[in-house]
Formats: C-alpha cells, sequence, structure tokens
C-alpha cells in the first residue's frame, strides 16, 4: 500500500470519528454497584453520561431539627416509593437554608439499603429526562430524579419538558421513578404585579390574558405534593445550632453558652437558616478544637 493511500485512510478514519462525536449517542446505563447516586452530565451537544457519585453526604434525617411536618411528609412518600406503593412527584419550596435539600439526601442514605437511588439532573439538561427514564426504567431499584434550586424564566426549553414528564407525555410514567426538586418559587416562574390585571385589556392586545397565569402555575401543579418549608424563629435556629454542636463533638454546657455568639453569626449573616446554623457550628467546634 502507497504511503499516499495509508495518508488518505488515516485522515478519512480522524474524519469519521469527529463525525461520530458529534452525532447524538444513545445513553448508556452505568455500573449500579458502584454507588447509590449519580450525576447526570452532558459530555458534549449530543452526548451524556450518568456519573457515579464518589462521595456521598452523610446526612441523616435525626440531623435536622425544627421540620418535623416536612420530614413526616417526605418519609411517607419515600417509604410508599420504595416499597412499591402509588406515591407522589414532590416539590419543596420555601425560604432559603431551610433543609430542602438536606432532606431528601437525608432520605437518600436513609433508604438506599431498601433500593432507593438518587440521579441529580441540572434543570438544564431536563430536556434529555426521557432518556434517563428510559435508562432505569426496567431496573429493580426506585430512582428519585433531583432537580435542586428549580426555576425558569420565561421560554427555557427545560420547563416544558419537564411538564411533559410530570403528566403530559402520551407514554406512561415509569413506576420506579419520581421527581423531586427543590425551589425558592412556589410556581417556578417570576411573576409580575401587572399579572394582577389579566383580566382587563392590555397593551399588548391579548385576547385571553388569564391564560398566561394558568400557564405559569400549570407546572407545580404536577406534583402531587408539596412541602413547604418556612423561616426559622430565634428559638428554632438556637435548637438547629446546639444540635450540630452536639454532632461535631462540643459538650451540651458549651453549646449552650455558644447561643450568643450563634445569634451575632445569624445578625452578619441576616438569616437564622438551618445552613446558618451548621456554618456557625463548623466554625465554633473547629475553634473549640
Amino acid at each position: 500500500m502507497s504511503d499516499a493511500l495509508e495518508r488518505l485512510l488515516l485522515r478519512a478514519e480522524t474524519l469519521i470519528e469527529r463525525i461520530e462525536s458529534v452525532l447524538p449517542q444513545a445513553l448508556t446505563a452505568p455500573d449500579w454497584a458502584v454507588s447509590v447516586a449519580y450525576r447526570y452530565r452532558k459530555r458534549s451537544t449530543s452526548h451524556g453520561v450518568l456519573e457515579p457519585v464518589r462521595h456521598i453526604g452523610n446526612m441523616r434525617l435525626d440531623d435536622l431539627q425544627e421540620i418535623e411536618s416536612q420530614k413526616e411528609k417526605l418519609q411517607r412518600n419515600t417509604v410508599q416509593f420504595v416499597e412499591g406503593k402509588p406515591a407522589n412527584n414532590v416539590l419543596l419550596t420555601g425560604a432559603r437554608g431551610t433543609g430542602k435539600s438536606s432532606l431528601i439526601k437525608a432520605c437518600l442514605n436513609t433508604y438506599a439499603d431498601l433500593g432507593l437511588r438518587l440521579i441529580e439532573v441540572d434543570k438544564a439538561d431536563l430536556t434529555d429526562l426521557p432518556d434517563i427514564v428510559d435508562v432505569v426504567a426496567g431496573r429493580p431499584e426506585k430512582f428519585i430524579v433531583y432537580c435542586d434550586d428549580l426555576s425558569f424564566e420565561d421560554g427555557e426549553a427545560g420547563y416544558k419538558a419537564l411538564k411533559s414528564i410530570l403528566d403530559g407525555s402520551v407514554a406512561a410514567s415509569s413506576p420506579n421513578v419520581l421527581i423531586y426538586a427543590t425551589s425558592n418559587r412556589r410556581h417556578l416562574l417570576p411573576e409580575y404585579m401587572k399579572e394582577n390585571l389579566s383580566y382587563t385589556h392590555t397593551d399588548d392586545g391579548e385576547v385571553h390574558p388569564g391564560e398566561a397565569v394558568e400557564e405559569k402555575i400549570s407546572l407545580s401543579e404536577r406534583f402531587g405534593l408539596w412541602v413547604s418549608f418556612y423561616p426559622f424563629s430565634q428559638d428554632e435556629y438556637l435548637t438547629i445550632v446546639r444540635q450540630w454542636l452536639i454532632s461535631f463533638g462540643v459538650s451540651k454546657e458549651a453549646a449552650a453558652a455558644a447561643h450568643p455568639e450563634a445569634l451575632v453569626w445569624a445578625l452578619e449573616r441576616g438569616s437564622r437558616s438551618g445552613r446558618v446554623a451548621y456554618q456557625f457550628a463548623r466554625d465554633y467546634a473547629g475553634r473549640q478544637g
């Protein structure tokens, strides 16, 4: 074979590899024995992978204080799910730092031995949800598709994709997949004061402006269970601080003595959230050695 022909074949192979890299590729299943949690990541515009999470936060349900009613609702729904009983997709909304994401992670750690698994998907990749569901549909495990800090702007593609998966596709939803999403917005889309005038004539001439409002609340209504979180009072905040300090090995007496510092810490942050309490406890426990 001549050198010219060899060079031509080499260039042809390189060209074919480049073309194949941009062609749509089917999502392949990972090794499900490696982990109980996975992240969906886009490697290119046409190729996504499910990556195992090697180090999962050791969050427990007992670590989460002052959200007992929220824990009860999510636990009940999750237990129904892992036992193969009817259960709902869940939307957790409310004040920041109050334990929405932590509660989902704690449920994973609690029920992983019963076959619960978690797949984290960014809102930008929600258009690929049907592919993810197809990959896990035949598995014996129960999968929570987890979307953190979910909110949309008008016209985002993921909005309609999520609506379709929740309750709008011609295909039946898989019985081993639920969607758990957290958001600071109840309706997941920005709302404007002018929409309160939706049943009057508007400057842009829309004939049925009220339908725009209905469209905005239609996504959140497709979640069967809403779990709402609220800002903590001072006493609730201090209870959470005390619990975290004790979990970090601080004595009960020292934890009680740390209350004034914890209040100053919260004042500087402008928030009495569970996240702020956890951050203070780490700082204080670290300084105490």
